[in-house]
């Protein structure tokens, strides 16, 4: 699997590379012409979704093409997400869960099958992100954007401090926050420790948690998916976020006072999707909107606005992805970097253990 997922992203990095030769097309200058299929007006439709994870145009301009209303709510983490379909979905219509978390999902029975590859706009996804070992012939899901996690930081509050790597992070003399991502932060502490980020072992996990205990003494908070928000305010100076997420917050301010690193000894890389959770309202209706989210001029346009990389093959070679992030190794890892990075693939049976471990490790540090 993790051999699968790096060549992956190295096949999307090769091709990305490859285009810019080509020169870039502004986003803003192409027209949306994807149109709606007949029969939804006055529909609604129920988006769960990240914080910070969409085109700001995305939603009104579906809502105007298609005649419908969407409700849009959001969540902080995989683990939040599930919990919620757990108790019995609510109404919503589309998730947007990480492929680590899908097996689990599908195991609990939380996703209704989606047969992705019939969509009309599958036919632009990257080759390296159909049929992915997560969800064998996407029966499930449709790939929205990838990335990593990494490290970012308040230049200003950290002075000289040299910071490339956890070790840097862990031994930094100020306010650090962490990511509350149970399976990426554990994963750190295990590819450290020399184990396998996707272990079944418990004496591996729970080296992992006391290994994160041990080096956590300068956390003030696990954040929520809000990390940035925090360096922006001040009340931590150094974070482990989403790198799309820090990299919002770098292009918005139009200063240099935020760095982005890829630690040096490796992170976790990620692929999200769209899918429909098992009790959707309107299950039409998302395949309608998953489809829109395909388009090459509305994918690349979300891309471009939460600064996450895009799946979207045709976006990539028609020239629509902004060259500012296109030639970011931060967002666009290199090859070396990739070949450091490791790839979480949830397992129902292991699911507990990794959650047990996290909850007695926020229960006693900076939670």
């Amino acid at each position: 699997m993790e051999d699968q997922m790096r060549n992956l992203f190295v096949g999307l990095l090769v091709m990305c590379l490859f285009v810019l030769g080509f020169g870039v097309i502004t986003v803003g200058a192409q027209e949306v012409t994807w149109t709606c299929p007949e029969g939804f007006e006055g529909q609604e439709l129920n988006i769960f979704n990240w914080a910070t994870y969409i085109d700001e145009e995305a939603i009104p301009r579906f809502e105007e093409l298609c005649g419908v209303t969407v409700n849009y709510t959001t969540y902080s983490s995989n683990e939040e997400m599930i919990a919620r379909l757990r108790q019995g979905n609510p109404g919503f219509d589309i998730v947007v869960p990480s492929g680590a978390v899908i097996p689990v999902m599908v195991a609990d029975g939380l996703l209704e099958e989606l047969d992705g590859q019939d969509l009309p706009n599958f036919v632009h996804v990257a080759e390296q992100f159909v049929d992915p070992d997560y969800d064998p012939g996407n029966t499930y899901t449709v790939p929205y954007q990838w990335g990593t996690v990494g490290i970012a930081y308040n230049k200003n509050a950290v002075g000289d401090a040299e910071l490339t790597s956890w070790e840097d992070v862990f031994n930094y003399d100020g306010n650090v926050a962490w990511l509350e991502d149970q399976r990426a932060m554990l994963g750190v502490a295990l590819q450290i420790l020399g184990f396998d980020p996707n272990t079944h072992n418990l004496d591996e996990i729970e080296q992992a948690r006391d290994f994160l205990l041990e080096n956590g003494d300068n956390v003030v908070r696990i954040a929520e998916d809000d990390g940035q928000e925090m360096l922006l305010a001040g009340e931590a100076d150094v974070i482990v976020e989403y790198n799309g997420d820090v990299f919002q917050i770098i292009f918005e301010c139009e200063c240099d006072d935020y760095a982005f690193i890829t630690p040096e000894e490796g992170t976790n890389v990620w692929v999200d999707n769209l899918a429909i959770p098992t009790g959707a309202q309107n299950p039409e209706l998302a395949r309608v909107f998953i489809d829109y989210m395909l388009d090459p001029v509305v994918g690349a346009a979300n891309s471009n606005y939460i600064a996450y990389a895009s799946p979207n093959q045709t976006a990539i070679d028609e020239g629509l992805i902004d060259e500012e992030l296109l030639t970011n190794p931060f967002i666009y890892p290199t090859e070396e970097e990739l070949e450091k990075m490791f790839f979480i693939l949830e397992d129902p049976d292991t699911e507990q253990l990794y959650s047990d471990a996290w909850d007695e490790l926020s229960v006693l540090i900076g939670g």
